[in-house]
C-alpha cells in the first residue's frame, strides 16, 4: 500500500488531531484576551522594551508584519513583535510580548537548553527537510541505507522540538513572574494572562507529539521492509 496511507498513519493520526486542537485553542484564547486591555494600559512593545531594559539587555523592539509571527533573534538581538502583539494593550498582547522577552533573558543567563536547540537548528532543518524523501526512496526501491540515514536526519528534528518544550516553557514561566512583579498586569489579570501562555505551550506539545508519531512510523516502516 502507498507507504503515505499505510496503517502506520494510525500513530499520526492521534497527534495531528491533537494539533489542529492546539492551533484552535491558540487562536481563540489569544483572540477572546485581545479584547481585553489590561488595566495598566501598556503596550506589547513598552513592556518589552521595559523589561529588557530592566535587565540591562541591549536588544532592539521591532514591528513586523504577520499574525503571531514573534520571536526573539538571538543573532542579530532583535526582538520582533507582530504589529499586533507592538501596538496592542491587550492581556493577549502583554502575555506574547513578555514571553518574547523571556527569551532574550535566556540568551543573557546563557540558559543551557537554548544553547543546546540553537546549536541544533542547522541539523534539525536538513533533517525536517530530508529525511521523508531519503526515506521513501529507500522504501520504494529497497535501499535500506537511506531509509536509515533518514531515519537519522528525523531524529534530529525530533530532538529539536523535544529540547524547545522546555525552552518555550520556561519563557512562559519568566513571562508570568515579569509580568506581575513588575505590575504590567494585576493581580485579577495574571490567570488571562497564563491562559493565553499556555494555550500557546499546546502548539509546541502538539508539534513534538505530531514530530515523534512520525519517527515511530517510520521505524515500523523499516523494521518491515528489511533488506
Amino acid at each position: 500500500m502507498f507507504p503515505f496511507f499505510d496503517p502506520t498513519m494510525i500513530f499520526v493520526l492521534p497527534a495531528l488531531i491533537f494539533a489542529f486542537y492546539a492551533q484552535y485553542k491558540v487562536k481563540s484564547t489569544y483572540d477572546k484576551y485581545a479584547n481585553v486591555n489590561s488595566r495598566k494600559g501598556f503596550s506589547g512593545a513598552e513592556v518589552a522594551a521595559q523589561i529588557l531594559a530592566r535587565n540591562n539587555l541591549h536588544v532592539k523592539v521591532e514591528e513586523q508584519s504577520g499574525f503571531l509571527t514573534d520571536h526573539y533573534d538571538p543573532k542579530n538581538k532583535v526582538l520582533r513583535l507582530s504589529s499586533g502583539v507592538f501596538h496592542g494593550r491587550s492581556i493577549s498582547a502583554l502575555g506574547v510580548a513578555a514571553h518574547e522577552a523571556g527569551h532574550a533573558l535566556q540568551d543573557q543567563n546563557k540558559y543551557v537548553m537554548m544553547n543546546i536547540r540553537s546549536s541544533i537548528v542547522p541539523a534539525a532543518n536538513i533533517g525536517s527537510t530530508m529525511a521523508f524523501p531519503l526515506f521513501f526512496m529507500g522504501f520504494f526501491f529497497k535501499y535500506g541505507i537511506f531509509m536509515d540515514i533518514g531515519i537519522i536526519l528525523f531524529s534530529l528534528a525530533v530532538l529539536f522540538h523535544l529540547v524547545t518544550l522546555p525552552v518555550e516553557f520556561n519563557a512562559s514561566k519568566r513571562a508570568m513572574v515579569t509580568l506581575e512583579d513588575n505590575g504590567f498586569l494585576e493581580k485579577q489579570e495574571i490567570e488571562s494572562g497564563r491562559k493565553v501562555l499556555n494555550a500557546a505551550a499546546l502548539t509546541y506539545v502538539a508539534a513534538t507529539a505530531v514530530a515523534a508519531m512520525h519517527l515511530i512510523r517510520l521505524l515500523i516502516l523499516r523494521n518491515n521492509r528489511r533488506d
